[in-house]
């Protein structure tokens, strides 16, 4: 695969330590053990197991509750990743090479596909992030209390928090490496792309949370089933219209600010300055009034979601921590080891956002969970194992 390799993905590859012409083909399998540092495989372990229990308990919750909202999220999220990473690896296959280069290449872990483009991590982080993003906005009763864009916004939120802890440690520990000539990845928010802090980290799962609230999760909440053939299609063109949407909602950027990377970068971040302010306003009215309410209204609760969003963040926690040192020892942005450094202080900032919206779920009061046949929005606590 060697005619794929081209001179930026090369230069990239050589950077984090291996060879384009090398790297595999299809599948190819390495020894965890000899990875570039011991972080890949704790950082592989982590987003995988996750991501296969949140496939087990969506099953689960499919064949006892007959919900399929979190069959399709999952399936919906892994067709988005398939329609949209594909052309981004090999741009010259796709007939794009005059208009996108090459924007990063992953390094190499212990499973990878497509000659070391994309690792197993990468296949299975889009699904767990979704679903744990979108649980919690579930567990606190937005969709239910506020429609599906409201719920949506909610979700890129949440979704934008998990992701930027682990978004702006990777280039330091050598996860990844961004082409900081690209055009498309300007401006750089430190050693992230600002197109990534607000596109892939925010509006696509708003994108997505959207299309399958709207094509499922709401009928679910009335009490629809829906045969095999129907989740096909719909799971389908909720990866279809999820990636419209990612093309869609950063268009003013993009639009508007082509030509400048100054308005460009403040047009992406008035947009996520919008979805985050709405998204808090909504997430704080709602925990309070769910905290200060007296209701019998059944509640919700995926306690997969809640366990394992601990665990993850346990484990950003961690190898952040380890990272700390090469940190503050660097300069100008640079460690020792020439790996470019991330923000700390957003970082933290995202942090207590993901940590504060998992103990919301913790301390929302529980009614009327046992019993009940109904996967709803607002239905039953028995969600995961």
């Amino acid at each position: 695969m060697a005619d794929h390799c081209s001179p930026t993905f090369d230069q990239l590859a050589s950077a984090l330590g291996f060879s384009c012409q090398e790297a595999g083909g299809l599948v190819e399998v390495r020894n965890p053990l000899a990875l570039e540092n011991w972080t890949l495989p704790v950082l592989e372990l982590t987003i995988v197991l996750g991501s296969v229990l949140a496939l087990v308990v969506a099953i689960v919750r499919l064949r006892r509750m007959g919900d399929p909202t979190n069959l399709v999220l999952w399936f919906g999220a892994t067709a988005y990743l398939f329609i949209i990473e594909p052309p981004l690896y090999f741009p010259a296959a796709f007939g794009i090479e005059d208009h996108v280069d090459t924007m990063f290449a992953h390094n190499v872990f212990t499973v990878d596909f497509l000659w070391g483009r994309l690792p197993l991590y990468i296949i299975a982080i889009y699904p767990l992030m979704a679903t744990m993003a979108f649980e919690i906005v579930r567990m606190l009763g937005v969709f239910r209390r506020y429609g599906v864009l409201a719920g949506a916004v909610c979700v890129g939120f949440v979704h934008h928090a998990f992701y930027e802890i682990f978004d702006h440690l990777g280039p330091q520990l050598r996860w990844w490496e961004w082409s900081t000539e690209n055009p498309i990845n300007q401006p750089l928010f430190d050693s992230v792309p600002l197109p990534s802090v607000v596109v892939f980290a925010a509006l696509w799962p708003m994108s997505l949370a959207f299309c399958v609230q709207f094509f499922v999760g709401r009928h679910v909440d009335e009490g629809r089933r829906f045969s095999g053939p129907e989740l096909v299609w719909r799971t389908v063109v909720i990866g279809v219209l999820a990636s419209l949407g990612t093309f869609i909602l950063p268009l003013p950027a993009t639009v508007f600010g082509m030509g400048s990377t100054t308005a460009r970068a403040v047009l992406y971040a008035a947009e996520l300055l919008v979805v985050t302010v709405v998204a808090i306003w909504i997430l704080v009215r709602q925990w309070l009034r769910l905290r200060g309410e007296n209701t019998d209204d059944p509640t919700y609760t995926n306690y997969f979601v809640q366990r394992y969003s601990v665990v993850y963040l346990s484990v950003m926690a961690l190898l952040w921590a380890t990272a700390l040192p090469d940190y503050f020892g660097a300069v100008d942005g640079v460690t020792d080891n020439g790996d470019p450094v991330g923000n700390l202080w957003y970082t933290l900032a995202c942090f207590a956002v993901a940590v504060l919206c998992v103990v919301a779920t913790f301390t929302v009061p529980r009614r009327n969970t046992a019993g009940s046949d109904t996967a709803s929005a607002g239905a039953p606590a028995a969600t995961g194992p």
